[in-house]
């Protein structure tokens, strides 16, 4: 084979790798293509914006964790850790009454990473925003090669908890030495780096797995027409959640009158991704209801404001 260029994993592919092929090794996926109908939503979405400063305006992105939090919220088996040995057949849910999200992000080097934010069931949609604001000003302050390293080694450790010497023993020779060795900091360089305090810093907290994964595709080309069908589940999470672009579709509207129309209607496709191991359908059903109704009036959005909106 012919190639102009080979290009060595670094250390954020080597753990997407790893952690994606587990998860397709491991994990039975079930993927469910929820297409709800947003138009009043995101026209209520920019009626909440309206006479705010630029620096107070909430985001779709922001909007949309919230939106998916708070449908989790009613369906408790999709934000829960799972433990499964194969061997003996014997397995566990641990139900989570917070729902942290794992957000993958762009990084200034154009890679991407994923970030945990914490808490967004509580939060306001300007708390959300500014979490991510800060996270991504974090970025500058952050030798991401050394803080994923440190993400690296907590995830070496917890291998090595749970009676997995092979495989521990092979990834660090794969991280330790050749042309495969992960660059992190060491000595004077590390030990200044870390008088950063981890407030200003991405810390592994800040890349600690969340209990559920959102990816917002949609953000990174709104102009996009395609739909998500199918996003890996990493974990012990047991679901994750592809969102598309809003786009403009052909939808059949029901009038007062009982008639039927055909109008063209703002349509946001949700991939719904779960384990079923851990759960079935039946257990899903709940957060799309609460999906279908927020959807449907969304002016619930307001009370998720701490900015009273125009009236």
């Amino acid at each position: 084979m012919w190639s102009y260029k080979t290009i060595h994993f670094g250390i954020q592919r080597k753990i997407v790798s790893h952690m994606t092929t587990d998860s397709w090794r491991h994990v039975p996926h079930v993927a469910y293509s929820y297409e709800p109908d947003v138009t009043e939503f995101l026209a209520h979405f920019k009626k909440l914006n309206e006479s705010r400063a630029p620096e107070d305006k909430v985001t779709l992105n922001s909007l949309i964790l919230k939106t998916i939090a708070m449908g989790v919220k009613v369906a408790p088996y999709l934000n829960a850790y799972i433990e499964f040995n194969r061997n003996f057949v014997t397995g566990r849910l641990d139900l989570i009454d917070y729902v942290n999200v794992s957000m993958p992000m762009t990084m200034p080097t154009g890679e991407m990473m994923t970030v945990n934010i914490r808490d967004v069931d509580k939060k306001s949609l300007e708390e959300i925003g500014e979490t991510v604001r800060s996270v991504r000003e974090k970025f500058t302050r952050t030798d991401l090669e050394h803080a994923m390293y440190e993400v690296s080694i907590e995830n070496t450790m917890n291998n090595l908890r749970q009676g997995h010497f092979i495989k521990t023993a092979m990834r660090l020779a794969g991280s330790l030495v050749g042309k495969h060795r992960v660059n992190h900091l060491r000595g004077e360089e590390r030990r200044a780096y870390e008088q950063i305090p981890p407030t200003e810093r991405l810390t592994t907290r800040d890349l600690r797995q969340g209990t559920i994964t959102i990816s917002n595709i949609g953000s990174l080309y709104p102009a996009q027409t395609g739909v998500v069908n199918l996003i890996e589940i990493v974990p012990p999470q047991v679901a994750a959640f592809g969102v598309s672009a809003a786009q403009d579709r052909a939808v059949p509207v029901k009038k007062d009158d009982g008639s039927v129309e055909i109008e063209i209607r703002k349509v946001m496709p949700i991939c719904i991704v779960f384990d079923h191991r851990a759960l079935d359908f039946g257990e899903v059903v709940p957060f799309i209801k609460r999906l279908d109704e927020i959807f449907a009036n969304p002016e619930i959005m307001d009370t998720w404001s701490e900015i009273a909106p125009k009236k």
